[in-house]
Formats: structure tokens, sequence, C-alpha cells
């Protein structure tokens, strides 16, 4: 008999987690395996990822790495294959990779407005796109979206903030077109501020500020909070929401 908490599992399951060597994705990266699952890791920076690989083979997790940059979709093309080769399928997809950017939006150079937006959100399509080629019904693909595409931000984001809206649109479509034809569940979670790597580099003065005015708890997000969403996601608990977004936020999106 299958209980509630075992539906929460994610035991014979292989996930892809992209942008896993740094910040929100190398906690995705444990938690997945923690709760289960063999997981198969890419990002650009090499050293970081081989790092965390063998880190979670330590710990006794079935682990996959190969350098990845979204925005080349033949990499993407290859990470999904290393998963379905290696681990024989491929049922879960957190597509994480991205970038922040915080410039005035009359002095951003098209460079920098292209950049954000190729990573963060061509980045998740041809992600997607070529993980959708090698699952099978059952799967889940989960998105990393923002607070910032549903709610304004303290700082100049037009870039990152018009890339996260690009994804919460994106995971509302894939999920129209994937999930009854292909049974590919495909959701987002909209993660508010997280003490992280990416908020590590922000004022934290002003941020704490910001966060005191907008969010409902009054603190930035822990790890593990994000953790258990992303997994409630992937896994079967959440085996009829699709098209959904997640905000994560401490109730900042419902000011």
């Amino acid at each position: 008999m299958t209980t509630i908490i075992d539906r929460f599992r994610l035991d014979g399951k292989v996930a892809v987690i992209t942008g896993a060597s740094s910040g929100l994705g190398r906690g995705f990266a444990h938690a997945l395996s923690e709760a289960g699952a063999r997981v198969v890791l890419g990002a650009r920076r090499a050293d970081a990822l081989t790092e965390l690989a063998n880190q979670i083979a330590a710990g006794g997790g079935s682990v996959i790495a190969r350098r990845t940059d979204v925005t080349d979709p033949n990499d993407c093309t290859a990470l999904a294959r290393a998963a379905a080769d290696g681990f024989g399928h491929l049922d879960i997809l957190i597509n994480n990779a991205g970038v922040g950017s915080a410039v005035p939006a009359l002095r951003e150079m098209p460079h920098q407005f292209r950049e954000v937006v190729n990573v963060n959100l061509m980045g998740a399509f041809w992600m997607a796109q070529a993980c959708a080629h090698v699952m099978q019904p059952g799967s889940s693909i989960v998105n990393v979206a923002s607070v910032l595409g549903l709610v304004k931000s303290y700082a100049p984001q037009a870039a990152y903030a018009a890339s996260k809206a690009g994804v919460i649109g994106l995971t509302r479509d894939l999920s129209q077109q994937w999930s009854g034809r292909k049974g590919i569940r495909v959701n987002a979670v909209a993660p508010g501020y997280f003490d992280s790597e990416m908020t590590a580099q922000t004022s934290r003065e002003k941020l704490t500020a910001f966060i005191d005015q907008t969010s409902s708890i009054k603190r930035l997000g822990q790890q593990h909070e994000l953790d258990a969403a992303v997994v409630f996601l992937a896994s079967d608990a959440a085996s009829y929401i699709t098209g959904a977004t997640l905000a994560v936020d401490g109730g900042m999106s419902t000011h």
C-alpha cells in the first residue's frame, strides 16, 4: 500500500538539475538526492560541479555531472541524453539555471539584456524541450521563476523580471501542450528573496528594509523551505497539479 509519505518520495526517479553548481541549485541537488532520486547535474562551472557530485556520491547518492551551458541547445540535448543513457530514463527536470542583473533600464545595453533572457528564458525552453523528448508519461518539469515575475522589485531589474515573467508564461503553455498529450506535468516555483549567493551580492540593509515592507513573514527565506516546494512539485504528491506557479516568497506576492 502506498502511504501519503511515500508519494513525496522520489525513489527510482532520475532528476536533471541545471544551474546545480552553486546557489539554490546546489541545494536542490542535495534535496532531490536525499528524497531518493538519482541526480544528473548540469552547470557551466565544471570544477564546482565535480565537487558537488563528489559530495553527493560520498553521501550514498547516485550522480552524473556534465558541464552544460543552457543557452546552447546541443548542450541541453547532451545533458538529457546523459541522464537517459546513464540511468535508463529521465523523470524530473529542475530548470534552475539563471543569472541576475540590476541595471537601470536607460543604461542597460543590448548585450546585457540578451544575456539574461538567453539564460533565464531561452535556456529554460531549450532544456525543457530536450528533456521532453526523452521523458515518459508521469514525468515532471519544475521551472524556477521568481517572485519578480509577479511583483515589482526594489532594484532596477527589467531584464531579470521580464525573463522570469516569461518563464511563468512558458510554464503555462508547456503544461497545456504536454500534460495531456505526453503526460508531463509542468509547474513553476516563484521564489522570493532567499539567503543565497545571489542576494549576498546586494546591499543587505536595503534588502532587509524592502522585505520588512513587502513580506508577511518579514525575513529572508531559507534553502530548505524552497527545497520542500520543489520536491513536492517534482513528486507524485503533486500528480494533479500542472501549469501552476507556486510562490514561495513569505507572502510578498500577496501585498
